[in-house]
């Protein structure tokens, strides 16, 4: 029988369209903005639960067992009457819900445990739930993914892997499942859409575990220092977690800047990978990865405090990237702008997880997902696949930050140093290029001054030119560079004739193709 209704229940599906969303709430507490709106007013039509606007249905209350099997019930069309009775010694004919109880039990949908009880108001966990509905509507298929809490000798195993199959769940944004966990009224619901209805069903996660462990960045920026604990007071909001840097940068008097020359070397983003080369008491020393130091096949090299880095173990190889394409943005717990969680720094890449409307949902270090304004970011499917940038691209890029002070070692938006500005505009852009200046002077294409054009870099040395390079520019045209000075100015744009530039010119480079 079980096997009929359901085949009746797929036909109505097939043929009710679910775009037909009420305008009214459904209940109290689920009204046109919350989130799973659709997926119980596609219950409610059906008669799985009943709608009442003057009554809370209680999304984040712990669905019980006979709540549970009365919406499978009622999903499955099942009928109620002249069922045997399942003798447990908890329930009794005269208690309500008998007949659910009765009715659920003879399917062999749910059973009781070994004392002979069905426990109908314990709360049902995610396991559980699991087991339950792919009994109930006869679900078939398997995955080789696993969940990292879900050890394949775990009782309902098979079953969570058969909801992974199905598409009825992908579990949370750190692979886990979770399955001692209880399921809220709300969640089980949305479970039970998505096996009536493909069109609920959650797409395919873009990450995966694979036991391989990599440390990332988990603050908006942090500082690589020469040494550990080598910091004074003005630099706490630097080595906090969480770090502060816009209050950091803006704290410091231009002496207090001029300090950490040859104290701090780079810095590097959140979510940015690096290797942790070794530890000392609250401090490790880190490598970044994509930031090219000769000699340093990790990485360039730094000490940073521990709280700044953390382990993930999900490879987010196969996720499109959200790119921070503005000078600051915010990222928000929820997709609402009263809500903020951190503000990150331009060219801050996070894993995106999916696309909404004008949010993109990206997934964070340690703190879940988190949501950016589709505005200050560009997403690409990998980095190899940011387009290819125009001149005008890379100039107009830089012209962002005209007016932001010079912080050195900085490669953020809350302050750059010459190379830091030049080599964050270029990575935003998809290409990569050394992270110092005396570096970037003997990489990319030598130019003729005479034949420079925008997006070409201009390399300063001391002794005339002659000796060591301590500066970079961008040329911008008409005989014009962009550029962060020093400590005491901010970024600006000058004639490639000011002193002392003229003097001290050592060469361009080309870098765009």
């Amino acid at each position: 029988m079980k096997k009929f209704l359901m085949f009746f229940t797929a036909l109505l599906v097939m043929f009710t369209a679910i775009g037909n969303v009420s305008a009214a709430p459904l209940f109290k507490d689920v009204d046109d903005k919350y989130g799973s709106k659709a997926e119980l007013d596609f219950l409610a039509k059906r008669g799985i639960i009943f709608a009442d606007p003057a009554q809370n249905f209680g999304v984040n209350e712990e669905i019980t067992r006979l709540e549970a099997s009365a919406m499978i019930i009622r999903a499955l069309v099942l009928e109620t009457v002249d069922r045997p009775d399942p003798n447990f010694i908890d329930v009794t004919p005269e208690d309500e819900g008998y007949d659910i109880i009765a009715t659920i039990t003879h399917e062999g949908i749910v059973n009781g445990n070994a004392d002979g009880e069905f426990m109908p108001n314990d709360n049902l966990t995610r396991g559980q739930m699991a087991a339950i509905l792919v009994n109930a509507f006869e679900l078939k298929g398997t995955t080789d993914q696993a969940f990292k809490d879900v050890d394949s000798a775990y009782w309902a195993s098979d079953s969570i892997k058969t909801l992974l199959a199905n598409k009825i769940t992908t579990g949370y944004p750190n692979n886990t499942y979770k399955p001692t966990a209880f399921i809220t009224k709300a969640n089980f619901g949305v479970f039970l859409a998505r096996i009536l209805n493909p069109e609920f069903k959650q797409q395919p996660v873009c990450y995966k575990s694979d036991g391989k462990k990599t440390a990332v960045v988990n603050v908006q920026v942090t500082n690589l220092w020469k040494s550990p604990n080598n910091n004074r007071v003005v630099d706490r909001p630097s080595i906090t977690n969480p770090t502060d840097i816009q209050k950091w940068a803006k704290s410091m008097s231009v002496s207090q800047k001029l300090w950490l020359v040859g104290r701090t070397d780079t810095q590097a983003l959140y979510g940015q990978e690096v290797v942790i080369l070794k530890s000392s008491g609250n401090w490790h020393e880190i490598a970044v990865k994509d930031q090219y130091k000769p000699r340093n096949k990790a990485g360039y090299p730094g000490w940073v405090p521990k709280t700044h880095v953390t382990e993930v173990q999900n490879d987010y190889t196969d996720c499109q990237l959200a790119i921070v394409d503005t000078n600051i943005a915010t990222l928000y717990n929820e997709p609402k702008k009263a809500n903020k969680f951190m503000d990150i720094s331009y060219t801050t890449t996070l894993p995106v997880i999916k696309e909404e409307g004008e949010w993109v949902h990206v997934q964070t270090p340690t703190s879940g997902v988190k949501f950016l304004r589709k505005q200050d970011t560009k997403v690409v499917e990998s980095f190899a696949a940011i387009p290819k940038p125009t001149q005008k691209d890379i100039v107009d890029s830089a012209k962002m930050f005209l007016g932001l002070p010079y912080v050195w070692s900085g490669v953020s938006g809350f302050g750059f140093d010459c190379s830091g500005l030049i080599h964050s505009v270029y990575k935003n852009h998809g290409i990569m290029i050394p992270r110092d200046s005396f570096v970037q002077a003997v990489n990319g294409t030598p130019v003729a001054r005479k034949n420079m054009q925008p997006g070409d870099l201009l390399f300063f040395a001391y002794n005339q030119g002659k000796g060591k390079v301590y500066h970079v520019g961008m040329y911008i045209g008409k005989g014009q560079m962009i550029h962060a000075p020093n400590s005491s100015r901010n970024v600006e744009i000058v004639s490639i004739d000011t002193h002392p530039y003229k003097a001290n010119y050592a060469g361009s480079r080309r870098y765009l193709k």
